[in-house]
């Protein structure tokens, strides 16, 4: 059965719509025949019918068990008045207005007409009136556009501001909300001006009534009114849930692509189905109400019909639930709209769009059903409960002789709070109470002394729980109707905070405002979002939880692993998983497909090629976000033929081809410029035959063998890749074969990172098209600048604005205005987001500061103008300074793009470094270039990119490694100048700051030496037992101080980090992650003329104590990692610069991770003297070497001592020309880089800082 309101039908055959009017004249309960199609203008033929036979898969059951009562209007006239907006109230009669209350005779209903003057101008209530307001009949149902108020004239009277409400009848109320959500309207601030408002969406209505909110407090209420709109015209069926009406047309069947169906229906009854149809084949739609909602079924997929024994078969169907308290006795409009797939669902102006499933674009059915009647009106008694700690409703009690067979009630509610009190009643005289509540959702009956609906009417009743809020009707006590009148009058019980005669209930969930799938729950007065398993945070599900590229997982410290990314960040798409592969010269971003093995193809022609789909781990979208995100992107695609050629045919057309990411085809190959059908090896000159442009279009033979060929390159044009298929259509003569391997994208580098402005004048800016930003933005960016203030971005409205600015050296400052008055955060550099819930502001990664909505406010921020960054439209308060990487709403701003045609603005930004030390870390230094940065690692014992990654060594018995300092004397300095030879005294005097970490199971064992020419030490060693001791030797004529911070085992396998510092006499010694404890010297004698340090076994002779010597001849076996000794990196040294003078290396030495060894070869290396310029020997030659070297400097001690001054001064001097040379070709983990010298304007250059908002 079907319920139709308004059909467009465009037949295949004819193209073309028909129109028909219907008329009425029928009686209750009978069915009718209407020839042709039912056409009337939308939206005004609204028609209803439940069924009458019973209808399979649908809800509701059978018509007889129906308890839907709905109505429905139709107007087949086609009112379309596009001009509705007439005065309906200037020529109404005084009976039309009636009031709550008025303060005379002069003051009545009746004078509040606009523009009038009639008894006192106007209408005024009694000043005892606590809920005043006016009411206007406009004596038949109209359609209603706006609404017009005046104060009283020539007074102090007026409203500044009112709600709304309207009612077929004059009885159930309902509140008119604008689109978003507001109750509330404008009213005056005079007693003259006219203030009209607009309604965003028209209303069909008979009664209306303004319930004054605000008014002049230094006078009263006063108002006039006017109401604009047009007469509105239509017919009702009315349906008890077992009548129906049928529709049937001239064909049996019909087959549509385009159809049109409006109604309007109000019901009591959450259940009942409204409209269904259905064809021979299978095709079916149906409208119907399920708990209060409505639920939206189409099928257009016929093939499931076979046998009839699935005509209602869930497949390939299409199930959509719109709307939420539709049984609320007043209208609700319904607007369906289908073209093939593609469906509208509007109801009360919320659309739902969605597409069908299956293969069928046509709806094929029978139309059936209407009935026309007056409409029931039910008397429902509600009232609305606001306060969740105030409202009650108190009627007496009822007595025994009343109720001599006992007591009961009865009561519908509705509600969206989980806990209330919803009655509570004496019993007996005796002190005994009943009391039901909502517990958690779930009703509690309790005995527990006048009865009382929700809440306490008096300070003596007192309940953990909260008054009940929410609405209630049809409230009997013993089965006796309350007229809810008689409370309103006074004339039965007593009340708190009720509104009488509406049900104002609000769904705050429609429509859903929580972005990117989340959950939408509610309470009163608020709505929640569960943003679990979304991958997005924040009030309404907004904000991504996870970085927009590689790259940024690189900058946080992240290693090479599967990462979720999300590239457009708060926008539609989702995050994807990818591979970050963060090597030493870049970030690659890896996507896989589904086809990563070879696959071998034999037997394919160009009318029947072999297709291979890649398909990716992300959605094309994603895909795009990550290609136009990265500075390259690339493909391998390899290709070994045999007698399988690619593009040498007869006609000259491609032989095998691929697609692109937009589906077109390709057909140059890897290695090669796009457009052109050759190969790399064109490119390169080096084909195997060039007479052709690839290897495998040779088709070279060796006697009667084709030789194997290779045609193999990357894919390098971002704006084709990835490659969604490869089409290989040669491989059908007698043993040809293809072996095709496709790669995955990888892509490295993040446009967005480094992408900036610098704006040099106030009057400068970029602009951008409108800021989108109607529930919810964020704003996001880096600035620094030397001005004391200055906008960075502006977007203006007719009445509504959004700007970041600095509004003074110490304040960020984000405002905007959507209708509710200018909302203003502050707080100290900034990063800014706005949603329909709150605001919020943060600065680096300082707390965030929140300012929530109001309730019930407006909702959406409407921008017109364009978007201004760095300045505004007037060309003051202009920003000075560098902006990068802006990102609004997960758009990434081309700021350098802009600015190359902008005056006043310069593409790039000087001075990443500055205020960004964590670009860098573990003391390693930022050095500046055009566009981005380097890491300098010289004085980091770490390496890498950015200094992050260990540099870490495996020893065993016989590995020691000794750093010889380049001048005989101490090097404690912390600048960059070195010390004259004569000075005698270091910068920073007695003051030494090691760190490392390491990991071992042997005891004992020496860790590190420090020793001079003076015979001074310090040593680090793990006693028998495993506990650390440090050994400080600083006069000879003291005994060695030891200290031991751990008595712990230290030997036990894991890694534990060290670091110890010395200034004077105290020292501090933390390991791990324990606090520092604080030992103080016998001496604070510094160190001076250091000679070396030596890590693992101690070779020299040196004067230590037996302890000491006892774990300096056993040497360290474990994992070294992270040396450092104030600005030099021993173990980094070693590892970077072999054939250094500096750097002594014996026995075994394996590059590791601590924990993870690698497998890489012994590194041996002699000891090199001033002659010795690097060659590397085995452990046994360098012993030999050591000896033979010994006895010759022996022998030259004693016969030339008068020379030995010479000999030293000319050894030390070639030392310092051999140090000289060795510095121009260092390991780029020890480059010295010069800065490049980047312009700025003077006014900006200096003294900027830079600022993550």
């Amino acid at each position: 059965m079907l319920c139709q309101s308004y059909t467009m039908i465009d037949e295949h055959s004819s193209k073309q719509t028909r129109r028909t009017r219907a008329r009425w004249p029928f009686t209750r309960q009978r069915q009718v025949e209407i020839s042709g199609p039912l056409i009337c203008p939308p939206p005004y033929c609204w028609k209803c019918c439940n069924p009458a036979t019973e209808r399979p898969n649908v809800r509701g059951g059978h018509p007889h068990t129906s308890r839907a009562l709905c109505s429905f209007q139709g107007s087949p006239h086609g009112l379309i008045d596009y001009n509705c907006n007439g005065p309906l109230v200037s020529t109404l009669p005084h009976s039309s207005f009636q009031s709550s209350s008025q303060s005379s005779g002069s003051y009545a209903a009746h004078n509040a007409k606009l523009n009038r003057r009639d008894g006192a101008g106007g209408w005024s209530p009694l000043v005892t009136d606590q809920e005043p307001w006016l009411q206007v009949d406009l004596r038949e149902q109209m359609e209603v556009t706006a609404v017009a108020t005046q104060g009283r004239y020539d007074s102090w009277d007026w409203v500044s501001s009112y709600v709304l409400l309207y009612s077929d009848t004059g009885r159930g109320w309902k509140q008119y909300r604008q689109e978003d959500g507001v109750g509330r309207f404008a009213g005056n601030v005079n007693s003259e001006a006219v203030v009209v408002n607009k309604l965003t969406h028209s209303i069909k209505t008979r009664f209306l009534r303004f319930v004054p909110f605000n008014w002049n407090p230094s006078g009263w209420m006063g108002l006039r009114v006017e109401v604009y709109g047009c007469a509105y015209k239509s017919y009702v069926a009315d349906f008890d849930g077992r009548s129906s009406l049928l529709y049937r047309f001239n064909q049996k069947s019909m087959s549509t692509v385009k159809d049109v169906i409006s109604l309007r229906f109000k019901s009591q009854q959450a259940e009942g189905v409204l409209l269904h149809g259905e064809g021979q084949r299978g095709d079916y739609i149906t409208l119907e109400l399920h708990r209060g909602r409505l639920d939206f079924y189409l099928n257009l997929d016929d093939s499931s019909s076979s046998g009839g024994k699935q005509r209602f078969s869930s497949s390939r169907r299409v199930a959509v639930t719109v709307g939420s308290l539709l049984d609320d006795q007043h209208w609700h409009t319904v607007l369906i709209e289908r073209f093939n797939k593609q469906v509208n669902l509007s109801v009360d102006a919320h659309t739902h769009r969605f597409t069908t499933g299956g293969e069928g674009q046509s709806l094929e059915v029978d139309y059936e059903g209407n009935v026309t009647f007056q409409c029931s009106v039910p008397q429902l008694g509600a009232c609305t409960f606001l306060s969740s700690s105030s409202s009650f409703l108190s009627v007496p009690s009822p007595t025994t002789s009343a109720a001599p067979g006992g007591f009961s009630v009865r009561f519908h509610f509705r509600t969206w709070n989980a806990d209330g009190l919803l009655l509570s009643v004496p019993l007996s005289p005796d002190p005994q109470r009943l009391d039901l509540r909502l517990s958690d959702s779930r009703l509690l009956l309790t005995l527990q002394k006048s009865e009382v609906f929700t809440g306490c009417p008096t300070a003596e009743c007192q309940r953990s729980t909260p008054a009940f809020q929410g609405c209630m009707q049809l409230i009997f006590i013993n089965s006796q109707t309350m007229d809810l009148s008689h409370v309103q009058q006074g004339l039965l019980g007593n009340y708190n905070e009720l509104q009488f005669h509406t049900c104002n209930i609000r769904d705050r969930c429609l429509p859903n405002l929580c972005e990117h799938g989340g959950r939408c729950s509610q309470t009163w007065s608020s709505f929640s979002c569960d943003c679990s398993g979304t991958g997005y945070s924040g009030a309404t599900c907004h904000n991504s939880i996870y970085e927009a590229s590689c790259e940024a997982y690189k900058l946080m410290g992240s290693s090479s692993g599967f990462y979720s990314i999300d590239p457009d960040g708060s926008g539609p798409l989702g995050p994807a998983q990818v591979y970050c592969n963060m090597t030493e010269e870049r970030v690659w971003t890896v996507v896989p497909h589904n086809s990563t093995a070879p696959v071998t193809v034999q037997g394919s022609s160009v009318l029947k090629p072999h297709v291979m789909k890649l398909n990716y781990s992300t959605s094309t979208q994603q895909l795009q976000a990550i290609v136009e995100g990265s500075e390259h992107c690339q493909q391998e695609v390899v290709y070994n033929c045999r007698k399988s050629r690619l593009f040498n045919s007869k006609d000259g057309s491609p032989l095998s081809w691929w697609l692109d990411r937009s589906g077109e085809r390709r057909s140059y190959w890897g290695g090669f410029l796009p457009g052109v059908q050759q190969c790399s090896c064109s490119l390169e000159e080096n084909c195997a035959d060039m007479n052709y442009f690839c290897n495998c279009d040779a088709d070279r033979e060796h006697g009667t063998l084709y030789i194997q060929a290779n045609d193999s390159g990357v894919l390098s044009y971002k704006e084709h890749l990835p490659v969604t298929q490869m089409v290989i259509g040669d491989t059908n003569r007698t043993g040809a074969q293809a072996v095709l391997h496709v790669g995955p994208l990888r892509c490295y580098g993040d446009k967005t990172l480094w992408n900036a402005a610098s704006f040099y004048q106030e009057s400068s800016y970029l602009y951008f098209p409108t800021l989108q930003a109607e529930l919810a933005s964020d704003i996001s960016f880096y600035f620094k600048t030397s001005s004391p203030s200055g906008v960075f971005l502006e977007n203006l409205g007719l009445k509504h604005f959004i700007r970041v600015e600095l509004s003074s050296p110490s304040m960020v400052t984000f405002s905007f205005d959507v209708g509710n008055g200018p909302a203003v955060l502050s707080w100290h550099y900034v990063r800014a987001e706005r949603n329909v819930k709150e605001a919020s502001l943060q600065v680096d990664q300082l707390p965030l500061r929140f300012r929530e909505a109001p309730a019930e406010g407006y909702l959406r921020l409407r921008l017109s103008s364009q978007l201004f960054v760095g300045g505004t439209a007037s060309q003051q308060r202009g920003f000075l300074g560098c902006i990068r990487t802006l990102v609004v709403n997960g758009v990434n701003f081309d700021l350098e793009e802009r600015a190359k045609m902008t005056p006043g603005v310069s593409s790039g930004c000087p001075g990443y470094c500055s205020g960004s030390s964590s670009l860098c870390h573990n003391r390693g230094k930022c050095i500046e270039k055009s566009s981005g940065y380097i890491c300098d690692c010289s004085q980091s014992a770490y390496g890498g990119t950015t200094c992050d990654q260990e540099v870490s060594v495996s020893f065993d018995r016989e590995s020691s490694v000794t750093y010889t300092f380049q001048e005989p004397f101490s090097v404690m300095q912390t600048g960059n100048s070195p010390v004259s030879s004569v000075s005698t005294e270091s910068l920073s005097r007695a003051r030494e700051d090691i760190t490392f970490s390491f990991s071992t199971t042997h005891t004992p064992a020496m860790l590190l030496t420090l020793s001079t020419f003076s015979q001074q030490y310090i040593a680090v060693i793990l006693a028998r037992n495993g506990s650390l001791q440090i050994w400080y030797h600083l006069k000879k004529s003291i005994n060695p101080d030891v200290l031991s911070p751990s008595s712990s085992n230290l030997a036990d396998g894991r890694l534990h980090r060290i670091r110890i510092n010395r200034v004077s006499s105290n020292v501090y010694v933390q390991i791990d992650q324990d606090v520092h404890r604080k030992y103080t010297l016998s001496s604070d004698a510094e160190l001076l003329l250091i000679r070396s340090l030596t890590l693992g076994k101690v070779i020299r002779q040196e004067v230590f104590s037996e302890e000491v010597r006892q774990a300096a001849s056993r040497g360290f076996v474990g994992c070294l990692s992270s040396v450092q000794f104030n600005h030099v990196a021993p173990l980094k040294a070693a590892l970077t610069n072999r054939g250094s003078s500096l750097v002594t290396i014996r026995g075994p030495l394996v590059q590791s991770n601590c924990g993870v060894l690698a497998d890489s070869a012994s590194h041996s290396m002699t000891d090199q003297g001033a002659a010795n310029k690097g060659e590397m020997q085995n452990g046994n030659g360098t012993q030999k070497d050591l000896a033979v070297i010994a006895g010759v400097v022996t022998a030259v001690v004693f016969i030339a001592g008068c020379a030995l001054a010479v000999v030293t001064r000319l050894l030390y001097q070639q030392r310092r020309a051999q140090r000289s040379i060795k510095e121009e070709h260092r390991h780029t983990m020890y480059t010295d880089y010069t800065p490049t010298e980047t312009h700025l304007h003077p006014s900006v250059r200096d003294s900027m800082k830079e600022y993550y908002i």
